[in-house]
């Protein structure tokens, strides 16, 4: 299905390292050249780190990579009774970044939920807390009003929500994952196993109604991230999955709708996980928006 191998998730969980967020343990992933341009990769909801595993190795070529488990995710620290917040996963970034030393301009790629997190990195760029070098999005709900959320998320929001997350188990995610995937980029066997031991770790299931309160605070912080993005200044890409049912060709009009002199991609016949159904793709897209911003520098550097 695809040309890149990936890393098995028993591999790729022995390379993980550990610090501490406000009392709580974060598990992170980083390589490349400690002199090479960071690339933070943040990712989404319900999965983890794990889902850039096909593009780690290529990007660690050129990029010094970092990503986390946001709290409340994958292998990262699961708190029972924590209010989860898209803010404090933004501050959890940096707080990585810190760890690591790294001062200079970042490098952004970011899929579903850490979309927003990114979102939110773009606005303190404007406000001087944080230096992005550029942004690139994929499928995420970058603006509630295209955010078409399946019905266990919805659900989950409800008062049945702490139920049905412990209810919820790999025969459910198959089901919604079927639903998202592209038709002819499905998961396997294999790959739905991986997903679902990152959720289910540290027993996932019963934090998800606390973590999918980040949809209502999507809809409170809208017009700041909104702001943010149309203001210039960080060069920005969608490449955007346009069979996904949540945010697929229906969120990337209304991006070129919304956001001025809009650089996107459309991605036919693949879904909700770009980065997993076609990292062939989502590779040769993001490294040419980045050679565009690299020979823009050159440009300007020559006057």
């Amino acid at each position: 299905m695809t040309a890149l191998p990936g890393i098995a998730l028993d591999d790729w969980g022995a390379r993980a390292q550990s610090f501490a967020f406000r009392g709580h343990a974060i598990r992170y992933w980083a390589a490349g050249a400690q002199d090479a341009e960071p690339l933070l990769l943040i990712h989404g909801f319900p999965t983890a780190s794990w889902d850039w595993h096909r593009l780690w190795r290529p990007l660690a070529q050129k990029y010094r990579l970092i990503a986390c488990d946001m709290l409340g995710f994958g292998y990262s620290a699961k708190p029972r009774g924590h209010a989860y917040s898209l803010l404090e996963q933004a501050d959890l970034q940096q707080a990585l970044l810190q760890h690591l030393g790294v001062d200079g301009a970042v490098h952004v790629l970011a899929h579903d939920y850490g979309d927003s997190v990114a979102q939110e990195l773009l606005a303190r760029h404007h406000e001087g807390r944080i230096r992005l070098a550029g942004c690139v999005f994929l499928n995420g709900g970058l603006f509630p009003e295209t955010h078409r959320p399946v019905l266990v998320q919805k659900l989950l929001l409800g008062p049945l929500g702490p139920l049905l997350g412990r209810l919820f188990g790999r025969r459910q995610l198959a089901t919604n994952f079927a639903r998202l995937f592209g038709p002819q980029t499905q998961p396997d066997a294999a790959e739905l196993d991986a997903f679902w031991q990152l959720i289910a770790h540290n027993q996932g299931p019963r934090v998800m109604h606390r973590l999918i309160r980040y949809m209502p605070e999507r809809r409170r912080l809208r017009q700041r991230w909104l702001a943010a993005m149309q203001r210039g200044g960080v060069p920005l890409r969608l490449i955007d999955g346009a069979f996904d049912p949540i945010s697929g060709a229906h969120m990337l009009a209304r991006y070129r709708q919304l956001i001025p002199a809009a650089d996107t991609v459309s991605l036919e016949g693949i879904g909700h996980y770009p980065q997993c159904e076609a990292p062939e793709l989502v590779l040769e897209h993001y490294l040419a928006f980045c050679q565009a911003l690299a020979s823009r520098a050159a440009s300007d550097a020559r006057g």
